[in-house]
């Protein structure tokens, strides 16, 4: 995969998060995993069309979706991962994703995102790539959130 095809997605975490709230945002490790991805506990997935193909996984433990939503929600307690709560994570997904493919746009790359899914649950695999896929690792607020990215 071309390095240039994951920094719009980088570039899209440190604009959008901010915008939402989220000052403190530190890169970890990006490194280079096969096919599936094991859930934290919430990923939501989105699927990327056009002269770009693949998938996007946003995984994320239920503590930082919970924290990721009450902070979106202007500081609302979430102490249950509700409709509510998991309508945000999908909508977060969706402003970052619209956003990178935004930013790929502006490369030169004709672009489209499909509708978020979000699945609930820990310990199991989502699908991401028929072969190797990046992982960028992220911390939120000390909070782990990857961002799983298989383009082509």
């Amino acid at each position: 995969m071309d390095v240039k095809l994951i920094n719009p997605f980088i570039d899209a975490v440190t604009t959008v998060m901010p915008q939402m709230g989220f000052q403190d945002i530190a890169k970890g490790k990006v490194s280079v995993r096969e096919k599936s991805a094991m859930s934290l506990g919430v990923t939501v997935l989105v699927g990327v069309t056009q002269a770009v193909r693949g998938n996007v996984a946003y995984n994320m433990t239920d503590d930082t979706a919970k924290f990721i939503a009450s902070t979106m929600m202007c500081g609302m307690p979430v102490e249950n991962f509700d409709d509510m709560a998991q309508s945000a994570i999908s909508e977060m997904a969706n402003m970052l994703t619209a956003t990178a493919a935004t930013n790929l746009t502006t490369m030169g790359y004709a672009v489209d995102i499909s509708t978020p899914t979000l699945t609930v649950g820990d310990g199991f695999n989502v699908k991401i790539s028929n072969s190797q896929y990046l992982v960028i690792e992220l911390l939120i607020s000390s909070k782990p959130f990857e961002i799983n990215i298989a383009l082509e």
